[in-house]
């Protein structure tokens, strides 16, 4: 037992090495031109070093806003401020996904195209239909893995409250900040590291495996080249599969901030009471609006 906590200790110490070192270094990690800083950048983005200097961050800004609370209501209103700037943003690909199906199905029945071709101030695209049909998947992952941060800020995400809806107020913020902690960090935290070797495995070559060690890494450096994966399901179908998976590695990144970010929210709701309840919270109007137009009307 005192050996386990001695080593998280120990993590946590060397957090803050690991993280003024990587600042103080850019180039160690950063100058993809040396094979070495590149395989540095890969192994350790999804490393335990990686993820110590992460929650040493998320409990230094804790420990700093628990003392000025001002502080810390304005993490929480810039990475709430991101995500629905973000998800307001991409929120449009369900419109683009619709006008380009609307035009792929004109040009298919109707003007019997088989292909389109953009060439916008000279530069020329000629894709198949296909390759713009099977396109459509890319928006809607873009609405899932970028929107999904901007709906748990709006509170349109799904719940079952069989239990919470009767609970008290402070209660309430009790399990909000339970389920931040074990439920959203963790899970974001595993996803975050499957994606992230799963998306460099499509990216370059030799092959980068999570198990692989920084030593053998090193040696595969001398050999380390852009292999970018172009392969579509068919032969003349979308072949940008790897933008799924940056994705993925993006919707872990962005929920796992915003988990952070709802544990300190409901901790300040929690420490200040109800009065405090969605203190800051940039909800979309447009709903209300809305039901006091169809009022108005009727």
């Amino acid at each position: 037992m005192l050996d386990a906590i001695g080593w998280v200790i120990t993590q946590f110490g060397m957090a803050f090495y690991n993280f003024f070192y990587a600042v103080t270094h850019p180039a160690s990690w950063l100058d993809w031109t040396d094979g070495k800083a590149m395989v540095k950048f890969i192994f350790y983005g999804a490393s335990m070093d990686f993820f110590f200097v992460v929650i040493t961050i998320f409990i230094i800004i804790l420990i700093i806003g628990l003392w000025k609370r001002e502080f810390l209501w304005g993490v929480v209103r810039v990475i709430e401020g991101f995500n629905n700037t973000l998800g307001r943003f991409f929120a449009w690909a369900a419109l683009l996904m619709v006008l380009q199906q609307i035009m792929i199905v004109f040009l298919q029945r109707i003007f019997l195209r088989a292909s389109i071709n953009i060439s916008p101030f000279g530069f020329g695209v000629t894709k198949d239909l296909s390759w713009w049909a099977e396109e459509l998947k890319f928006y809607n992952a873009m609405l899932v893995a970028l929107c999904c941060a901007y709906a748990f800020v709006q509170g349109a995400h799904v719940r079952v409250d069989l239990f919470y809806a009767g609970m008290r107020f402070r209660a309430k913020k009790i399990v909000d900040m339970i389920g931040s902690i074990f439920f959203i960090l963790p899970s974001m935290t595993l996803i975050w590291m499957y994606g992230w070797f799963f998306l460099w495995r499509h990216l370059v070559t030799p092959k980068i495996s999570a198990t692989d060690k920084i030593e053998l890494l090193e040696r595969k450096a001398r050999f380390l080249k852009w292999n970018v994966e172009t392969i579509g399901f068919s032969p003349n179908g979308f072949d940008g599969y790897f933008l799924f998976k940056i994705l993925l590695v993006s919707f872990a990144g962005i929920i796992f901030v915003s988990g952070m970010s709802y544990f300190y929210r409901s901790l300040l709701e929690f420490l200040e009471g109800e009065e405090s309840e969605g203190k800051y919270l940039d909800k979309d109007k447009l709903g209300d609006e809305l039901a006091e137009t169809v009022a108005e009307i009727h």
